[in-house]
């Protein structure tokens, strides 16, 4: 079983690391260090433009672009602090679980495409729609999905798609719809079982998705897959966390959807 996590756009600067983590080197880092080089050569204004932010985070990442390959590296699973990565809580997993992230655990990015737990990124700031002279001003998404390639020349489809089938054939989505596009997905369910953890909120007699609910399960599901080593789907069945009160529904559930449900 392999599981698939989106990043977050909030990131730390930096992370103390111990001796028992060594950093690996991402697949597709050729292909984010082009797209880093060309954002880069933006000026401020384009920046926040592009990413949909304000001037003052656009310097910061306009800095952050311009010292891209000279940045203090750190292992993607702790440089993420959005929602779901403060309760996956990575800097607390034990070395045990890390070593079974490594080895089940993707992460989604439009700047690195595909990452392992240890790859080693740098703080930066992207979106899935902006537009390069690298892509011929199409979408950073189609790009990944169409052009870029690893080393090997494999796209981030193959990389995906290989490494389910090399394991069991089965893929937990805890990433997000946007994430899709960095795939041919309709290959990805076509080759591959993909679960998808879904997480509602009653009010009533009313199921409703709120996004810091949502989020902050994934994260937490990820934590239960690592701390408990699970490596298929229906043992997620029995996921909870710290008393948040979501509870596996079975009548809401199909073979592609797990459904959890809060009662408040």
């Amino acid at each position: 079983m392999q599981i698939l996590l989106a990043n977050a756009k909030i990131m730390r600067n930096e992370v103390k690391l111990t001796d028992d983590i060594a950093l690996t080197v991402p697949a597709f880092i050729n292909e984010a260090e082009k797209i880093a080089a060309e954002m880069a050569q933006m000026d401020v204004g384009e920046l926040a433009r592009q990413l949909h932010c304000s001037t003052a985070i656009a310097a910061e990442n306009w800095e952050r672009f311009r010292n891209f390959t000279i940045a203090t590296p750190m292992p993607a699973i702790m440089a993420y602090n959005g929602q779901a990565y403060k309760h996956l809580r990575a800097t607390s997993l034990s070395a045990e679980a890390l070593g079974f992230a490594s080895r089940h655990l993707w992460i989604t990015c439009f700047l690195y495409g595909l990452l392992r737990p240890t790859d080693a990124v740098v703080p930066y700031r992207m979106e899935n729609d902006v537009k390069l002279d690298l892509t011929d001003d199409a979408p950073l998404n189609s790009y990944w999905r169409a052009v870029a390639v690893d080393a090997f020349g494999n796209t981030a489809t193959d990389v995906l798609v290989d490494s389910v089938r090399a394991d069991d054939g089965t893929l937990v989505h805890l990433s997000t719809e946007e994430y899709e596009h960095l795939f041919h997905w309709q290959r990805v369910c076509r080759e591959l079982k993909v679960v998808q953890p879904a997480f509602y909120v009653r009010r009533g007699e009313k199921l409703s998705v709120q996004a810091v609910w949502a989020k902050t399960c994934r994260g937490a599901m990820v934590r239960f897959i690592l701390e408990n080593k699970i490596t298929d789907a229906e043992s997620l069945r029995a996921f909870s966390y710290e008393g948040f009160n979501f509870a596996f529904a079975d009548e809401n559930t199909n073979p592609q959807r797990l459904v959890f449900i809060r009662e408040t």
